[in-house]
């Protein structure tokens, strides 16, 4: 049995993880399914990913698309793929302890930062206000008590 090539093993484990990281913050199911099957994918070859890029067949190998295939290539070229660090930026200490919030769980409050774009305690507040946020299914709480807690620590942060 062949052994994979370093490139198509080090793409396919940022590939593994994008999958995870996306997952975690209830991106498209589509999306997170097409990462984890173009790290098969790259697992599943023997000729290494850098030569099937450098005669621009990438999107020949089952699974790699367009953007899946510039990925590939900017791997390739800087050691790292733009995205992945992006994914893998933590979130503020602050919006991290809205978990602490009543209703709010760590991978709620991941949704609305990074899907709903839910940066501040005054965009909580509205979103609260809109009655969205009851919508979403793992919301487990009173919408006035979290709009009041929203509202405590609006005025405690104030100076």
């Amino acid at each position: 049995m062949n052994s994979i090539p370093h490139h198509n093993q080090q793409i396919a484990t940022i590939f593994r993880s994008m999958a995870d990281l996306l997952s975690a913050q209830r991106a498209n199911p589509y999306r997170v399914r097409a990462y984890r099957r173009a790290a098969d994918a790259l697992l599943a070859i023997d000729e290494d990913v850098a030569a099937v890029a450098e005669r621009q067949d990438l999107e020949a190998i089952d699974g790699i698309g367009t953007d899946l295939a510039k990925k590939i290539e900017e791997f390739l070229e800087t050691g790292t793929v733009r995205a992945y660090e992006e994914l893998q930026t933590p979130l503020p200490a602050e919006v991290r302890s809205w978990a602490t919030l009543p209703g709010l769980s760590e991978s709620l409050v991941i949704y609305l930062y990074f899907r709903l774009g839910i940066r501040t305690l005054p965009d909580l507040d509205q979103l609260i206000r809109s009655h969205l946020l009851r919508t979403l299914p793992s919301f487990s709480g009173s919408e006035e008590h979290l709009l009041q807690a929203v509202r405590q620590r609006i005025q405690n942060d104030k100076p």
